[in-house]
């Protein structure tokens, strides 16, 4: 099994909200080693809001704010990926541009050589262009790469069919098709990110990462989340 998991860049951060929490990583790490130890192939991609958010910003030009960006999640890809070395596995970086010796340049072929050897991959980066997000980004990776899911990493446990944070009487779907996403504005992930899911059937398993053990039960489907179908 091939997954792509998506982890949220304010999720590295811990309680601290920016910048990186070595023992929230170190966490994961340890999840993402035993998946990998037992057989599943296992591709990352990290948003950068622990670092950066552009769209806020009214003063910068939306390119060079997306162009930030872009390096927040290259940071949060090499500090993760030497947290996971640190715990025994292998790793390698790829991005959609040339960053010197920091990283190697994204195709198809390498991802699919490194996974061959046991290696989890990180796509940093996003899509190398401005105007697109990580929840784009991540979507367009899994399909090239064929992951069997997506499992989506948030500070909620799922999809609802409003803001829990601002209704109490919010319904949790366990399970919800990407068409009711796209026609109910649901925002498990960006719009364009949904569409390409859509047209593309690629499901998605969205969970809190917080949870004991979340990313293994959300890998092996026994999970305390939702699963977005392609139905």
């Amino acid at each position: 099994m091939r997954i792509l998991l998506k982890l949220s860049g304010e999720a590295l951060a811990g309680d601290k909200k920016t910048g990186f929490d070595e023992e929230t990583v170190r966490k994961v790490a340890l999840q993402v080693k035993e998946l990998v130890d037992n057989g599943t192939q296992v591709g990352i991609v990290i948003g950068g809001g622990n670092f950066w958010r552009g769209r806020t910003s009214e003063n910068i030009d939306r390119v060079k704010a997306d162009q930030i960006g872009m390096l927040a999640t290259i940071m949060n890809c090499i500090y993760v990926s030497e947290i996971f070395r640190s715990e025994g596995m292998m790793t390698n970086i790829l991005t959609p541009f040339e960053c010197g010796s920091f990283t190697k340049l994204f195709s198809k072929d390498r991802a699919n050589k490194y996974f061959a050897h046991n290696m989890v991959v990180f796509f940093a980066g996003g899509t190398g262009h401005p105007y697109f997000s990580t929840d784009t980004g991540v979507v367009l990776r899994a399909i090239e790469v064929e992951a069997d899911y997506i499992l989506l990493a948030k500070a909620v446990d799922g999809v609802y069919d409003s803001d829990p944070a601002k209704n109490p009487n919010a319904k949790r779907y366990d399970v919800v098709s990407i068409n009711d996403v796209i026609a109910n504005n649901l925002q498990v992930v960006d719009m364009t990110a949904s569409i390409l899911a859509r047209d593309n059937k690629v499901p998605m398993r969205v969970f809190a990462l917080q949870e004991e053990n979340s990313i293994i039960k959300a890998a092996k489907g026994e999970f305390n989340g939702t699963t977005v179908t392609t139905d």
